[in-house]
């Protein structure tokens, strides 16, 4: 049996003998070399269609990983490049709270203005706020400020503004409660009488920020607080930090504060203190447009030498609608298909359905597996009314309820960040998308029945 042979040989002999010279012989069989030329180019081409080496994959959908790129927020860099450098000259700027929804990139920013603070060389407290009480607050805060004074300077090059910073700290660590059981590491001075011990959580941060930003101010650097989920903290704590800024200002110290959170914080803020809308400012980011978004996708791939055509970079954008978390998941998974040194659109609609899967599973799907059956019912409904804002009783309404009845509900759901309110009455979903989701994973919309509150039993006369 003869061996199957290549699909450049020839299965035919000479019996004339000799080769033409673009053939050579093999016993029997002849090779066409112009073939064989053919197939090696080929081949070298099919080897750089292979796959993308994952290692090389520039997308990053991790929450508040920085891009290779960051696209479409230049505007916002310049303002705190603007702000810090007016501070360092002693003169006084707005600061800001970033709003906007989960997803569009607020993480990322405070990871660049931290970045910008440290060129700088000024000192950065980053905090991500959560539901804690008071004195967990004072704890937390407390660990972060003392970090920044010895960075700020080391105790053998203290001052008397550092040493007088290090005194005030040290009284506002008297407030915290010790029977948590967790240690709060002294500072190994005398505390401070008259500062940070009034019991008022607004009235001693503001002591120990100004006591901290004098002593920045003595040794040529200042502080800057970034903080995370401010929509997480209390009234009091918000209100505290407002007004320990608010005094920073009022003296020319160089500490500011950065914030960020979901679209509600300026409505709190205010609340908390009137002039907050004076003392910040409170930009809103989105969505990328079509120009941005196509850029966030094709620079990251063109550092690595691969290029995003056109018709490939309008349907990630129809598909993302330009928000940015959900640009750099479809790019990782584009990556995952792709082949060459090209991205098509055809690599692109093979990329859809592994992209929605891995948005599903984490993305959302964590949100989702928090709620009760009432609050999935709930949210279920919004969805149905469509990706707006909805307001209250049209949503009751396709409930079969009453508004008052799913108040609860509504609120519970704002507390839990799913949801916040843009006007009085209505509420809308904090993550992009999530109304199509809410259809995908729960395609029937199942009201659990009315739970009968328990009567109180009487007293025994």
């Amino acid at each position: 049996m003869s061996a199957t042979l290549p699909w450049w040989t020839r299965g035919r002999s000479r019996r004339g003998g000799g080769t033409t010279k673009n053939e050579c012989c093999h016993g029997r069989d002849f090779i066409d070399v112009g073939l064989l030329y053919k197939y090696l180019i080929k081949s070298t081409k099919a080897s750089k269609l292979c796959s993308m080496d994952p290692v090389n994959n520039p997308y990053t959908p991790n929450a508040g990983a920085t891009p290779e790129i960051v696209i479409g927020r230049d505007e916002l860099l310049d303002d705190f490049h603007v702000l810090l450098r007016r501070l360092d000259r002693g003169r006084t700027n707005q600061s800001m709270i970033i709003t906007g929804l989960r997803g569009v990139g607020k993480t990322v920013l405070l990871g660049e203005f931290r970045q910008i603070a440290e060129e700088f060389k000024w000192k950065v407290l980053e905090l991500e706020a959560s539901k804690h009480d008071d004195d967990h607050f004072r704890r937390t805060i407390y660990t972060q400020l003392r970090a920044a004074l010895y960075q700020i300077s080391p105790r053998t090059k203290w001052g008397d503004k550092a040493r007088k910073a290090a005194q005030v700290l040290q009284s506002f660590s008297l407030s915290i409660d010790p029977s948590s059981g967790v240690p709060t590491l002294s500072l190994d001075v005398e505390a401070a009488e008259g500062f940070a011990d009034h019991g008022s959580l607004s009235l001693d941060l503001t002591d120990v920020l100004v006591s901290i930003g004098e002593a920045a101010r003595d040794h040529g650097t200042g502080l800057v607080l970034l903080f995370d989920e401010v929509q997480f903290l209390s009234q009091p704590q918000l209100e505290a930090v407002i007004q320990a800024i608010h005094k920073s200002v009022q003296r020319k110290l160089p500490v500011t504060f950065v914030g960020a959170g979901l679209p509600q914080i300026a409505e709190l803020a205010g609340d908390a203190k009137s002039y907050a809308e004076r003392l910040f400012k409170f930009p809103k980011i989105g969505s990328l447009d079509v120009e941005d978004a196509k850029k966030a996708l094709a620079e990251p791939a063109h550092v690595e030498d691969v290029v995003f055509e056109e018709d490939a970079l309008l349907r990630a954008f129809e598909l993302t609608e330009g928000y940015p978390y959900f640009v750099q998941e479809l790019g990782y998974q584009v990556w995952a298909v792709a082949e060459g040194d090209a991205i098509t659109l055809e690599d692109v609609e093979d990329a859809k359905d592994a992209y929605e899967a891995k948005l599903d599973s984490s993305f959302f799907r964590v949100r989702l597996d928090r709620a009760t059956q009432l609050q999935i019912a709930y949210m279920r409904a919004m969805a149905q009314l469509g990706p707006e804002s909805q307001k209250a009783a049209d949503v009751a309404a396709v409930m079969g309820r009453e508004s008052t009845q799913l108040a609860p509900t509504r609120s519970e759901l704002i507390n839990m960040g799913l949801l916040y309110t843009p006007s009085h009455g209505y509420a809308g979903f904090t993550v992009p998308h999530f109304d199509r989701f809410m259809l995908r994973a729960v395609p029937h919309l199942d009201v659990p029945p009315v739970q009968k509150r328990r009567s109180k039993p009487k007293k025994k006369e």
